[in-house]
């Protein structure tokens, strides 16, 4: 049976899967900093299209190559952007208005409270000039951010594991096929 991409490949998959999980939880929950996570896509992008043709042992032919990186870096791509949005949904969601003083704001949990929270803050006109002007108005922009964010984060994570899977195929190291694992 010929494959598109080797079993190391698959494997890399889902380990860029773990790799999606400990940053979304690393810069989402502990640091919460959203654009490290943005920051970091690329990188771990290029670590998992290097990682599934090491895993691979694959050298040439370098489309084969090419495309362990892209498999790899396709999963791991998708993994972070589910998770990078799953994990604001939530927060955004489950927004009950409990304030750290005890108190708590009047609004509906979910978007209501959020967008409440962001008006006790004082960003009441910046809110205006995106054309945000009530709970529905945010709850459609935020999803809207949101679809985007991921896709970014996939396209981000995929362009990477490419750089990674270009790096390894047009490295000097020539190998050939990959040895058989007993």
């Amino acid at each position: 049976m010929n494959r598109i991409v080797d079993l190391g490949a698959v494997f890399a998959g889902w380990i860029g899967l773990g790799m999606a999980v400990v940053l979304a939880i690393a810069f989402e929950l502990v640091i919460p900093v959203q654009l490290l996570v943005f920051l970091l896509a690329p990188l771990m992008g290029v670590v998992i299209g290097v990682y599934a043709n090491v895993r691979s042992e694959r050298w040439r032919p370098r489309p084969r190559v090419l495309a362990n990186a892209a498999w790899a870096g396709v999963v791991t791509g998708v993994g972070i952007a589910v998770l990078y949005v799953a994990l604001r949904l939530v927060f955004v969601y489950a927004d009950t208005g409990a304030l750290p003083t005890g108190l708590s704001l009047e609004c509906r949990t979910g978007p209501e409270c959020t967008y409440t929270r962001y008006l006790e803050a004082g960003r009441a006109a910046e809110l205006e000039r995106a054309g945000i002007t009530d709970a529905a108005t945010f709850e459609a922009a935020l999803l809207g951010e949101l679809a985007y964010g991921g896709g970014a984060l996939m396209v981000l994570t995929f362009g990477g594991s490419l750089v990674g899977g270009a790096a390894r195929a047009l490295s000097s190291r020539g190998g050939g096929e990959p040895r058989a694992v007993a």
